[in-house]
């Protein structure tokens, strides 16, 4: 590992071999988002040998839990049964639909399909919390959920569990996710907006059909598609406060059925990101006007479809400050980020923070010795220094045992 001065603990590092061999097999079997069968078995499978019950959530993520077995001190002020103190921790577990290119040995066995964003080290990471935090159930009162999450890649996985009531009662939530941009050793531990919302449009445009030879005759959905891409622009540079970061893309633009035809049809299918509720239905309200006016001024009919893909994901202040307390006993300040760089990319743990108090961490797995290690998220070579995915572990476990009061207070940790 590159930063020499992370200590994992004693009970983490004897579980090295576990949690790489469990982040391998995840590895050479990666599966896309909703089809993550055999992902959610071998979860199950392992939660078995660990003697930790758990139950599925839609057809393909898993909840687990651990109830802590020491009794619960009536000083504390913690009431048993409903009053007792929860934390969640999460992991998503799909993979991308594309070709792993690595030549490594647990190079991907599913032909169009890998782990290019570091999901199959989350899901070893948690796994391995469970089996460490199984162990010291004796040690903590309260109750650690884990949720093994599908489908983060198309944003339809955390509502499943937020809907499922699981952060009902819930203290704090807590996540990580690995960086290749950052070096190993190090984890960001960033208060505030992290990861922008993502909402995914599809702009459907009705006109008349005609010869192009006559087009006074029809209604060309296929130009009025063209002025709403236009147009959709003047919301980023016209219609918005330059000091806020907001996106307005569009992807995909069809129209039409032949070169002589004036189109009838036409659909835009595009996204917006912002950090900011406010400015997220701002914005999204501003793509349905301008759909909607532009259409109507050329006498034609519109449908404006939004999906709710991530909220703004937005770092508790409070759980910041518990969580680098924590990180602050494993490696020097030095290897803390307290400013990592906001990023217009979603993730749906956001849904939990919205649900819950808590944070999302981010891991540097990035290592000069481990080829593939620094190369971007969502690429075929993507790899990762394995040896920081203990830092990220012993975060899990300790972040998880002070929420629950096993080790005292802030200042003992």
């Amino acid at each position: 590992m590159e930063g020499k001065t992370v200590a994992v603990k004693e009970y983490v590092s004897r579980e090295r071999e576990y949690l790489i061999g469990m982040r391998r097999y995840f590895h050479a079997h990666p599966e896309v988002s909703l089809k993550e069968y055999n992902t959610c078995r071998k979860i199950e499978e392992e939660l078995d040998k660990m003697a930790v019950p758990h139950e599925r959530v839609g057809e393909t993520g898993v909840y687990a839990w651990i109830d802590g077995k020491k009794a619960e001190d009536d000083s504390t002020g913690e009431a048993s049964g409903r009053g007792k103190r929860i934390v969640a921790l999460r992991a998503d577990i799909d993979a991308l639909a594309m070709e792993d290119l690595k030549d490594v040995a647990y190079r991907s066995v599913n032909e169009g399909v890998c782990h290019a964003c570091g999901h199959d080290g989350h899901t070893a990471t948690l796994l391995t919390a469970a089996k460490i935090l199984k162990e010291k159930e004796a040690e903590f009162s309260g109750q650690v959920r884990l949720f093994f999450q599908q489908a983060e890649e198309i944003g339809a996985g955390a509502r499943q569990f937020v809907n499922a009531g699981l952060l009902e009662g819930v203290s704090r939530v807590f996540g990580a996710h690995v960086a290749s941009g950052l070096d190993s050793g190090k984890v960001a531990l960033t208060a505030g907006p992290q990861n922008a919302s993502c909402d995914y449009f599809k702009i459907s445009v009705t006109g008349k059909g005609a010869h192009v030879s006559t087009p006074q005759l029809g209604i060309d959905a296929a130009y009025i598609a063209s002025q709403i891409v236009v147009n959709l622009q003047s919301i980023v540079a016209r219609s918005t406060n330059p000091l806020e970061t907001v996106v307005v893309g569009v992807g995909v633009v069809r129209a039409g059925t032949q070169y002589n035809i004036v189109a009838e049809h036409a659909e835009i299918e595009g996204t917006t990101r912002s950090f900011l509720p406010e400015v997220r239905e701002f914005t999204n309200r501003r793509v349905r006007e301008i759909a909607e006016q532009t259409a109507r001024m050329y006498g034609a009919q519109v449908q404006v479809e939004f999906k709710d893909f991530a909220a703004p994901l937005v770092n508790d202040e409070e759980a910041v400050r518990e969580v680098t307390a924590v990180a602050g006993k494993l490696t020097d300040g030095e290897n803390i980020v307290a400013n990592y760089p906001k990023a217009l990319q979603a993730d749906d743990f956001a849904d939990y923070l919205a649900a819950a108090r808590g944070m999302y961490a981010f891991i540097g797995t990035r290592n000069s010795e481990k080829p593939g290690s620094g190369v971007a998220h969502h690429h075929g070579l993507f790899d990762m220094d394995e040896e920081a995915l203990l830092l990220s572990c012993n975060l899990y476990v300790d972040y998880a045992l002070w929420v629950l009061g096993a080790h005292g207070s802030q200042e003992e940790i």
